[in-house]
């Protein structure tokens, strides 16, 4: 079992974005300080896979975490939501103590 998942919402939303700019299906989620409530999740197409990196794959998108940010998100779900508000690649994350009301930050 991964350390972390990812939808399938997330995954056909990768694939597609990844298509349409001619890059490798793989979706890079990194945990930085800032945001709102202390951290904050940054996703971005990534052109290969760092030798440490947790990775978990699906439908044939392959997202990766690297060692630092892996214990932040750990046994968390990346999706991805359509809402009229929007839309959104979004993180459950069983770590995070609170989070604030767009989604994007948390603390722990």
């Amino acid at each position: 079992m991964s350390a972390i998942d990812l939808s399938p919402a997330a995954a056909a939303r990768v694939a597609a974005i990844a298509a349409r700019q001619s890059k490798p299906a793989i979706l890079r989620l990194a945990v930085e300080g800032g945001g709102c409530s202390g951290f904050q999740y940054k996703f971005g197409l990534a052109d290969e896979v760092e030798a440490d990196d947790e990775r978990a794959e699906r439908d044939g998108v392959t997202l990766v975490v690297d060692p630092v940010s892996i214990d932040l998100v750990r046994g968390g779900t990346i999706d991805f939501v359509e809402s009229l508000g929007g839309a959104a690649f979004r993180v459950t994350n069983p770590n995070a103590a609170s989070g604030c009301g767009c989604g994007t930050s948390f603390s722990i």
